[in-house]
């Protein structure tokens, strides 16, 4: 992995004002912000940077009465729901499961909202924090919450994908916005479990590109000494416009057999376009305990054929800094956790904007050289 001399956290929990949240005074009991992280990120026409950051609000007692509490949205408020204790496995800090059924079944800890912060130039300042432009759930396929969001320029416009949440299904939202700042709610885009969809920053022709990552219980091997691993990877679909994705029938980028640090591997910023390829920040996670190692990767794609890989990092690029949680060690409910979720240029820089630990939005300036671009 490499050092870079701009490398900090520049948002985090204590820099949230919760009376101003989407849920202030909606549920009649006390919360507070679990994290503030994982930001998309794009420059709006003033030059400034904007994250869009997922704020995951978390009750102060979740647990009283005998049982475990969980957020949920609906079309008359906010409300509560009470799981008793001896029916859930609360092992996961994020997360409980529900115990006895036929699959896994789950509920959060928190309800996640997206919030708009405007950056200086360089990522490094907190210029405004757009509480009135919150993203918050608006209809029963995001009840549990609205998370992770991702942004590309394309055409003019700004395109923002987002994971909801609900028992309806774990889908791709998208966003739409004339100005980077305004967004509005454009439709379900994919189905079910289908996560980290990353739109290509750039059409290659009159195409939309975009990775994916479905998720599922069940992959199929790999033959014996294949120089891949079976489990979740990245994978290609098209769009003339944004609303109509086909997977595409190149598989994409896909966890090698040789190593678990890349066991699992899913989409982390929008593929900018470089002279010589689609550069795209990813995933990979070694198992380890519960959540397992996060870290940030790099490859580059074909401009033309993007299943096809130019180049690639030869380890990590981003680890998790513990160092960087100075001051926040009464806030920490992970660790080994880095999430890339969004990028811009500044100069001969790559602006990298990632979430620390589940808990702080984390900006690192790169190189442009260390992707020899």
């Amino acid at each position: 992995m490499s050092s870079f001399p701009i490398d900090r956290l520049v948002f985090g929990p204590a820099d949230v004002d919760l009376t101003r949240s989407p849920l202030a005074g909606k549920l009649g009991v006390a919360t507070h912000v679990l994290g503030a992280f994982n930001p998309a990120l794009t420059r709006l026409d003033n030059g400034n940077l904007l994250m869009v950051v997922r704020i995951a609000e978390a009750l102060d007692e979740p647990v009283r009465d005998g049982a475990i509490h969980a957020i949920r949205w609906t079309e008359q408020g906010y409300t509560l729901d009470a799981w008793p204790l001896d029916q859930v496995d609360p092992a996961d800090p994020r997360k409980f499961t529900l115990n006895g059924g036929p699959w896994r079944i789950m509920a959060l800890t928190s309800l996640s909202w997206l919030l708009p912060v405007e950056l200086s130039p360089d990522g490094l300042t907190v210029v405004a924090i757009h509480y009135d432009r919150a993203i918050a759930p608006q209809g029963s396929w995001q009840c549990y919450g609205v998370e992770d969001a991702r942004i590309s320029k394309v055409d003019g416009r700004w395109l923002m994908t987002t994971c909801s949440v609900s028992p309806e299904r774990h889908c791709t939202t998208l966003y739409a916005s004339e100005d980077g700042l305004d967004w509005r709610f454009v439709d379900v885009i994919l189905d079910h479990q289908n996560k980290d969809m990353v739109i290509f920053e750039g059409r290659i022709g009159d195409t939309l590109w975009a990775q994916t990552r479905p998720l599922g219980d069940l992959y199929f091997a790999y033959p014996p000494g294949s120089e891949w691993r079976a489990g979740p990877s990245i994978n290609l679909a098209t769009s003339p416009d944004a609303l109509h994705w086909k997977p595409c029938i190149h598989p994409g980028l896909r966890p090698e057999s040789g190593t678990v640090a890349t066991a699992r591997i899913g989409g982390g910023t929008p593929p900018i376009r470089t002279d010589r390829g689609w550069l795209a920040l990813w995933h990979g996670v070694e198992p380890k305990e519960i959540v397992g190692i996060y870290r940030t990767y790099w490859s580059l794609l074909d401009l033309e054929e993007p299943w096809r890989i130019i180049s690639h990092g030869e380890g990590p690029l981003l680890e998790a800094r513990p160092e960087l949680l100075a001051g926040l060690e009464d806030r920490i409910y992970l660790r080994d956790v880095v999430f890339s979720t969004g990028i811009a240029e500044r100069d001969e820089s790559f602006i990298v904007a990632s979430g620390e630990c589940d808990l702080a939005c984390r900006i690192t300036h790169i190189p442009k050289s260390a992707f020899g671009v």
